[in-house]
């Protein structure tokens, strides 16, 4: 028996990627941004799936639960910032991760799965099935999400 080193790779296109969309839920309770950031990236992309491909929108949508209780590490609750511009002469402006924790406990997940994807079109499309709630309770029962302990 011979074995075949030229096997085929999956290519999924865009109506078989379509079918196969599901709703996972997470919880970041306790854990840490860019290690939490990552897994939810994996996810969004469809990295976890054997059917990968790299141009087309294969990934699952992600609710994420308990955003205001997400940890960083080191000194970074003190000396992290988060910038804007304003538009506007000297506008830029700066907002500290513990104000920014208080005021937008979902910005700061979403900014850092943002900061980890690629830039493209696709990206766009893939963070519209990032779904975060600052609290334990979600209104997304309709979609069936799974529950993750990742």
């Amino acid at each position: 028996m011979t074995k075949n080193y030229f096997q085929k790779s999956v290519l999924v296109s865009k109506e078989e990627a379509r079918a196969s969309k599901n709703w996972l839920v997470f919880d970041a309770k306790g854990k840490t941004l860019g290690r939490f950031a990552s897994e939810i990236v994996k996810v969004l992309r469809g990295k976890h799936k054997p059917t990968f491909t790299p141009h087309v929108d294969c990934g699952d949508g992600v609710i994420i639960l308990n955003a205001k209780e997400i940890q960083v590490t080191g000194s970074k609750e003190t000396r992290k910032n988060y910038y804007y511009y304003t538009g506007h002469i000297g506008g830029l402006r700066e907002v500290p991760y513990a104000v920014m924790k208080e005021r937008k406990p979902d910005f700061i997940i979403r900014n850092a799965v943002k900061k980890m994807m690629p830039r493209s079109k696709l990206t766009n499309a893939q963070l519209k099935r990032l779904r975060i709630f600052a609290g334990s309770e979600h209104d997304h029962t309709a979609q069936k999400p799974v529950e993750v302990n990742a």
